[in-house]
């Protein structure tokens, strides 16, 4: 069973440094308060290091697979 990540923006990015917006972008959340389903792989464990202080991140098993 393939893990998962359900990542969901908790604070507003204004005023945020350009670099970690570029990443709570690259997750796929604009709002605060989207919740994404996102494959647990290097590129997003990066970007949810980079912005953990902006997103609650939760495991999640794949059980549509």
């Amino acid at each position: 069973m393939a893990k998962k990540l359900k990542v969901t923006l908790v604070r507003g990015l204004a005023g945020k440094p350009e670099a970690h917006v570029q990443a709570v972008r690259s997750l796929g959340l604009r709002k605060p308060g989207q919740t994404r389903i996102l494959e647990d792989n290097p590129m997003v464990r990066g970007n949810v290091r980079k912005a953990h202080y902006l997103i609650k991140v939760e495991e999640v098993n794949d059980e549509a697979s």
